[in-house]
C-alpha cells in the first residue's frame, strides 16, 4: 500500500492534469513565452494552490511563479486541514524513522481552559486548598478558585537507573531482537490457534501488507514467520531493519540451534553480521551500533564479578566500536572479529557463573542485570495493544504472550513475575486510555499473585533480589519488584479515592472496579515510611479509618465544587444560590446511595451516615442565616425552602440506607432536621390570613365548576327531576363531543378501489401487459381533505381517548348512583316516621324510574362511543393498507409474475407502520388497531387474488409461492406469540386460504363448479359475501388462472375479451 504522502502526490498530479485538460487554464506562460503543455516533471514542481487561484482569476498560469510557490510550500510539512492542526504527512518514511515516543508530551505552562467537563478517569483535584476548609463562611462571598484538574501520575517502580543512556526506543528494539533470536534458536512450536491469518490481530497489519511484499524475507517456517511478522508490526520495527536482523539471526541459529541465547551474545552476533551498507542512511546505522555498544556496556562493565583489567578491556573495545571511522573504515574484518572476540571472552566468563537462588535454568544475568531484563520484558508486553486503538488488545494477544515464554529463561521471568509485570503493564495502559476492560484484565493478573496458596522459597528469594528503591521523607526504602508494583498501583488508587466524586461521579462501574483493584493490592498506610499495605480483607480498624478518610475528603471536595457552581450559576439564571446548591448536593447524595455506599459499606457500614452528616452540616451552615432573615413568602423563599426540603429527604434516605445489624459500633451522631418548619410556619400563617379573600374566590369557582359534587353536597332533597336535569347535562355535553368526532371520520368504503373489468388470459398478450398498472378512481375532494387531517398518529391518539371515555362513562354512572344513594339514605332517616305503605309503593316505582333514566342516558352514550371506536379502528386499518400502502399492495404485489413481486417486499413497510401504531396506542386499543390492519391486509390480499386486473395471471407453479406468502403474512402478525392470537389470525385468513385452494383445482373442475352455481351469477352478491362456491368467486378465479382451458371456457361461455388492457370486459 502506498504511503499517505505518495497518495497525496498522486491525487495532486491528477488534479493538475484535470485542470490542464479541461480548458480551465487558458494560457501557460514561461520565461521564454507561452507554451501549450507541461512535462510530468514540470507538473510535479507546480503549486496546485497557485493553479487553482489562477483558474479563479482568469486562467493564466505563470509557470515560474507556480514553481517558486511550490518550492516555498515544500519547505514545510504537508498538513491536513483539521481543527486540531496536528495532523501532517511525513516527508521521510515512517519505517526508516522508527516509532513515535510513548511518553506523554509536557503540559503547557498556561492553561486557558479549566477541566470542567465532568469527572474523568485521569483527572484529580487537590482539594486541600478548597474553600470548604475556611471556618468563617458567608455564601455570597464564596467564589473559590477551582484549580485545573491535573492527571494523577503513577509512581515509578524505582528500578536501578540505566547508566549508558539507553532510551525507550533502544529497549523496544533490543527486546524485539531478543524475542526473534529466541524463537529462531529454540524448538518452540507455534501457538495452537486456528489457521487464520495473523494479520487480523492488528488493524495496522493490513495497511502494511503490500509494503512488505517488496522486501525479501529469509526462509523461515510458516508458523514462526507469521508470529514474527505479528510481533514486528506490534513492536513498530521497520521491515528493512527486520529483514537485516532476521537474516543474521537465521545464520546464527544454524550454528547454535538449541543453545540458550543471552543479551551479550546476541549483541555480539549482530555486530559480526550487520554492516553500514545494510542501512539506508548513516544516521540509522550509527544509532543501531551505538545501541548495541551501550547495551554491552550496561550488561558487562558494571558487573562486580569482573576484574579491573577485564573491565578496562571491554571499555576499550566498546570505544573502538563507537568510533565510526576506525570501526567502519580503518579496521579490517579480521580486526573487528578480534575486538568482538575479546568482549566475547569476558561475556562467556559471566555467562558461566551460577545463579544466586538455585532455580532451574537460572543464569548469572537473572539478578545481575534484572533492571534491564524487567524493562525489556515490559516493552514486549506493551506490544499486545493495538497500535491504532491502544485501549484494545489485539486478537492474537494470547498467541503473542505464548511465544514470549521463549525468552523467560533469558530474562529471568517466572510465572508469578510474568503475572505481576503484565498486570503492571495493563494497569499503565488503562491509566493512559481509560478503557475499563484493561482495568479488569489488570485485576485478574494481579489476583493470580495474591491468590497463590503454594509457596516457592527459591522463587521468593529470587524476587527479593529484584530490588526497587523509593525516596520517602528523605529516607530510602528498598522493595522487591512485586511489592513495588503493588505500592505504585496502591498509591494511584489512593489518590483517586481521595476524591472519588470527582473521578467517578458518573462512572459508578469504574469505581467498583477501582475498589476491587485496591482490594487486590492493598491500600497505603497513613505512615508513609511503612511498607506494609493495608489489606481490605482483614476488616481491621485501619481499613475503616482509611475508608472514612476517603469519604470525608471526597465529600469535602464535592461540596466545595457544588458551592462554587451554585454561586456562578445563580448570577446567570437569577436563581438563589441556596436553591441551586441544594439541587447539587442532592445529586451528590443520590450518587452516594446508588454508586458509592454499596461498595464502601462492606468495610465501613456507617459510611452513609458519615456522608449524610457531612452534607447536612455543609448545607445547614449556609441555610441557617437565610432562614433567620425570612420575614415574608418572597420569591427566594419559594425556591429555597422546597429545595431544602427535598435535600433533607435525600439526606434522610442516605442516612437510613444502612443495616444497623452490620454496624461494628453504635453511631452516636444523629441527623437533625433543618429548622425550616419553626421559621416558616408563622410566616405561612400570616400569608394565609392575607390571602383570605383570594381563597374565598377560588373556593367559589371550584363549587361552580364541580356541578355534581355541588348538587349532592348540599344535602337537600333531590328528586327525579333534579337527576334528570343532571343526566341531561352529562349526556348532551358528552354526546356533542362524540358526534363531532364521528362526523370527522371517513367511511372506510371510500378508500376501497373499484373492481377492474374481467378479462381472460392469453399467452400472446400477457407479457406486454406487465408494464400496465391498475388505475384507481380518487375519492371526492371532501374525503381527501378529511384524510389529509386524519393521519395515523392522530387516529391512534383519538382512539386512545375514546377507549378512556368508555371507561369513564361507567365510572361517572357509578359515582352519581353512589351519591344519590347517600343523599337518599340521609333523607330517609329524617322522614322515616312519615312514610306509610302507599309511599313505599311509590318508592319502588321511583327506583325503577331512576334505573330507566340511567339506562337511557348511559346506554345511549356507550353506543355512540362504541360506534366512534369501531369507525376509527376500521379507518386506521383501511387507511394503512388501501391508502398509504395502496400502490405497494394493490398494484405491485404479483404484478406480472408472482416470483418477481413477492409479499416479502411489503413487510418492512407494514412493520414500520406497526411500530408507529404500537408506540402511540395504549394497551386497551393496541390489539384492536393491529387486528384492523391485519383484517384490511387480508381484504387487500383477496382483492389481489380475485380483482387483480389484466396484469395478474397465476399458473399452477405460482400457487405454492402464494400459499407461502399467506403463511408469512400470518406469522408476521402472530409475532412468535407476542402479536395477535393464532386462532384469530387463522379465522381472518380463512377466505384467502379457500381462494388459494380453488386455484389449486383443475380448470375442468372449476368450470363444472361454476356451471352448477351459474344461476347465482345475476344475484349481485357483494364482494364481502363471497363464498368458495360462489359463481362470482369461481369466475374470477378462472379469469386469473393462467390456463388455456379456462380461457377457452370464458370466451365460449361469457364472451370475455383477452387481457388487452383496453378497458372493457365483464363486470360482476
Amino acid at each position: 500500500m502506498d504511503s499517505l504522502l505518495q497518495r497525496y502526490r498522486n491525487d495532486r498530479r491528477k488534479l493538475l492534469e484535470f485542470l490542464m485538460s479541461s480548458g480551465l487554464v487558458k494560457e501557460l506562460r514561461s520565461p521564454s513565452g507561452s507554451i501549450t503543455s507541461l512535462s510530468p516533471s514540470d507538473l510535479d514542481s507546480l503549486s496546485a494552490d497557485y493553479v487553482l487561484d489562477c483558474v479563479k482569476s482568469g486562467g493564466v498560469v505563470d509557470v515560474s511563479r507556480g514553481t517558486e510557490k511550490y518550492n516555498f510550500e515544500s519547505s514545510y510539512p504537508v498538513t491536513i486541514q483539521a481543527e486540531s492542526g496536528d495532523s501532517y504527512f511525513l516527508v521521510s518514511s515512517p519505517d526508516v524513522a522508527g516509532s513515535p515516543p510513548r511518553r506523554m508530551p509536557p503540559q503547557p505552562v498556561n492553561m486557558d481552559k479549566s477541566c470542567n467537563n465532568g469527572p474523568d478517569m485521569s483527572c484529580h483535584v487537590d482539594s486541600s486548598n478548597t474553600p470548604s476548609s475556611r471556618d468563617s463562611y458567608v455564601f455570597k462571598e464564596e467564589t473559590p478558585d477551582i484549580k485545573p484538574v491535573k492527571p494523577i501520575k503513577i509512581i515509578p517502580l524505582g528500578l536501578p537507573p540505566l547508566r549508558t543512556g539507553l532510551s525507550d526506543d533502544d529497549l523496544r528494539e533490543a527486546a524485539y531482537e531478543l524475542v526473534i533470536a529466541s524463537l529462531l534458536l529454540s524448538s518452540i512450536e507455534a501457538h495452537p490457534t486456528q489457521r487464520r491469518k495473523i494479520e487480523k490481530g492488528s488493524k495496522l497489519l493490513l495497511s502494511l501488507k503490500r509494503k512488505e511484499k517488496s522486501h525479501l524475507q529469509p526462509q523461515i517456517s510458516n508458523a514462526h514467520s507469521e508470529v514474527i511478522n505479528m510481533i514486528r508490526v506490534q513492536m513498530q520495527i521497520s521491515s528493512k531493519m527486520d529483514t537485516c536482523i532476521r537474516r543474521n539471526l537465521v545464520q546464527l541459529a544454524q550454528l547454535k540451534t538449541g543453545e540458550q541465547i543471552d543479551l551479550p551474545l546476541l549483541a555480539l552476533g549482530l555486530l559480526v553480521g550487520i554492516f553500514k551498507s545494510d542501512f539506508p542512511n548513516e544516521k540509522l546505522y550509527m544509532n543501531w551500533k551505538t545501541r548495541q555498544a551501550n547495551l554491552l556496556e550496561e550488561v558487562l562493565c558494571f558487573s562486580r564479578s569482573l576484574e579491573k583489567n577485564e573491565r578496562a578491556t571491554i571499555r576499550k573495545c566498546l570505544a573502538t566500536i563507537r568510533d565510526s571511522k576506525e570501526w567502519d573504515v580503518v579496521m579490517s574484518s579480521s580486526l573487528r572479529i578480534e575486538v568482538l572476540s575479546s568482549i566475547r571472552q569476558v561475556a562467556s566468563k559471566l555467562s558461566s557463573l551460577p545463579g544466586r537462588c538455585g532455580i532451574e535454568e537460572e543464569t548469572y544475568y537473572w539478578t545481575a542485570i534484572y533492571h534491564i531484563n524487567i524493562r525489556l520484558y515490559e516493552k514486549l508486553l506493551f506490544g499486545v495493544f493495538d497500535t491504532l486503538d491502544e485501549g484494545q488488545l489485539i486478537e492474537d494477544a494470547s498467541s503473542m504472550l505464548f511465544h514470549m515464554k521463549s525468552i523467560w529463561s533469558t530474562l529471568g521471568i517466572t510465572e508469578n513475575l510474568h503475572n505481576a509485570i503484565y498486570g503492571w503493564v495493563l494497569f499503565q495502559q488503562f491509566v493512559c486510555t481509560g478503557e475499563p476492560s484493561l482495568l479488569g484484565s489488570a485485576i485478574q493478573e494481579l489476583e493470580k499473585i495474591t491468590s497463590t496458596e503454594e509457596s516457592y522459597p527459591k522463587e521468593d528469594l529470587y524476587i527479593s533480589h529484584l530490588v526497587c528503591t523509593r525516596q520517602t521523607i528523605g529516607t530510602e526504602i528498598r522493595l522487591g519488584l512485586v511489592k513495588a508494583i503493588f505500592m505504585s498501583v496502591s498509591a494511584w488508587c489512593d489518590d483517586k479515592l481521595l476524591d472519588y466524586h470527582l473521578h467517578f461521579g458518573k462512572k459508578h462501574r469504574d469505581f467498583g472496579m477501582l475498589v476491587s483493584l485496591a482490594s487486590t493490592v492493598g491500600l497505603p498506610p497513613a505512615d508513609c515510611t511503612r511498607t506494609e499495605l493495608i489489606r481490605l480483607d482483614t476488616l481491621s480498624d485501619d481499613v475503616g479509618d482509611k475508608i472514612q478518610s476517603y469519604v470525608q475528603n471526597s465529600i469535602k471536595g464535592a461540596c466545595a465544587r457544588a458551592a462554587h457552581f451554585a454561586y456562578v450559576k445563580s448570577h446567570g439564571e437569577r436563581t438563589h444560590a441556596l436553591a441551586l446548591l441544594a439541587s447539587e448536593l442532592s445529586v451528590i447524595a443520590k450518587a452516594e446511595i446508588n454508586g458509592f455506599v454499596p461498595v464502601f459499606s462492606k468495610w465501613l457500614p456507617e459510611c452513609m451516615m458519615i456522608s449524610a452528616m457531612l452534607l447536612h452540616r455543609f448545607y445547614g451552615e449556609r441555610l441557617t442565616p437565610f432562614l433567620e432573615g425570612i420575614s415574608s413568602i418572597s420569591g427566594d423563599v419559594r425556591k429555597v425552602v422546597p429545595a431544602a426540603y427535598m435535600l433533607e429527604e435525600d439526606l434522610t434516605r442516605l442516612y437510613n440506607c444502612h443495616s444497623r445489624s452490620k454496624l461494628r459500633k453504635p453511631y452516636l451522631h444523629k441527623l437533625k432536621n433543618f429548622e425550616i418548619e419553626r421559621v416558616v410556619k408563622p410566616v405561612m400563617l400570616d400569608w394565609l390570613i392575607s390571602q383570605h379573600d383570594h381563597i374565598l374566590q377560588w373556593t367559589r369557582r371550584a363549587f361552580e365548576i364541580e356541578t355534581v359534587s355541588q348538587l349532592f353536597g348540599l344535602h337537600l332533597p333531590v328528586d327525579i327531576t333534579h337527576l334528570q336535569a343532571l343526566l341531561s347535562l352529562v349526556y348532551h355535553s358528552l354526546d356533542t363531543y362524540l358526534q363531532s368526532i364521528f362526523d370527522q371520520l371517513v367511511d372506510k368504503k371510500h378508500l376501497y378501489p373499484s373492481a377492474p373489468p374481467l378479462t381472460r388470459f392469453t399467452d400472446g398478450v400477457m407479457p406486454a401487459m406487465k408494464r400496465k398498472s391498475l388505475e384507481f378512481t380518487e375519492p371526492d375532494n371532501i374525503v381527501v381533505k378529511k384524510l389529509d387531517g386524519l393521519t395515523i398518529p392522530k387516529l391512534c391518539i383519538r382512539l386512545n381517548t375514546l377507549c378512556y371515555i368508555q371507561k369513564q362513562i361507567s365510572t361517572t354512572e357509578d359515582g352519581i348512583r353512589k351519591s344519590l344513594t347517600l343523599v337518599g339514605s340521609s333523607l330517609d332517616k329524617r322522614s322515616r316516621n312519615e312514610i306509610d305503605e302507599a309511599e313505599e309503593d311509590n318508592s319502588l316505582t321511583h327506583n325503577e324510574a331512576i334505573d330507566e333514566l340511567f339506562a337511557t342516558t348511559y346506554d345511549s352514550l356507550r353506543e355512540t362511543n362504541a360506534n366512534c371506536i369501531t369507525k376509527t379502528r376500521d379507518l386506521i386499518g383501511a387507511r394503512v393498507i388501501f391508502w398509504d400502502l395502496r400502490d405497494m399492495f394493490l398494484v405491485q404485489l404479483y404484478n406480472g409474475t408472482v416470483e418477481g413481486a413477492r409479499l416479502e417486499r411489503l413487510l418492512p413497510h407494514i412493520d414500520s407502520v406497526l411500530d408507529t401504531v404500537c408506540s402511540l396506542s395504549y394497551e386497551d386499543s393496541r390489539d384492536m388497531v393491529v387486528l384492523s390492519i391485519y383484517r384490511s391486509a387480508m381484504e387487500a390480499y383477496v382483492r389481489v387474488l380475485l380483482d387483480g386486473g389484466p396484469t395478474r395471471a397465476f399458473s399452477d407453479s405460482d400457487i405454492p409461492l402464494m400459499e407461502e406468502d399467506l403463511s408469512i403474512l400470518k406469522e408476521f402478525f402472530i409475532a412468535d406469540g407476542e402479536g395477535l392470537p393464532r386462532s384469530l389470525v387463522d379465522q381472518e385468513a380463512k377466505q384467502a386460504k379457500e381462494i388459494l385452494d380453488l386455484y389449486s383445482l383443475e380448470s375442468e373442475m372449476l368450470t363444472q363448479m361454476l356451471m352448477t352455481a351459474s344461476e347465482l351469477i345475476n344475484m349481485g352478491v357483494s364482494s364481502e359475501q363471497r363464498r368458495m362456491e360462489d359463481a362470482q368467486t369461481l369466475v374470477r378465479v378462472l379469469c386469473h388462472k393462467k390456463d388455456r382451458t379456462a380461457s377457452k371456457f370464458l370466451k365460449r361461455q361469457y364472451e370475455l375479451p383477452m387481457s388487452s388492457g383496453k378497458g372493457f370486459g365483464l363486470y360482476l
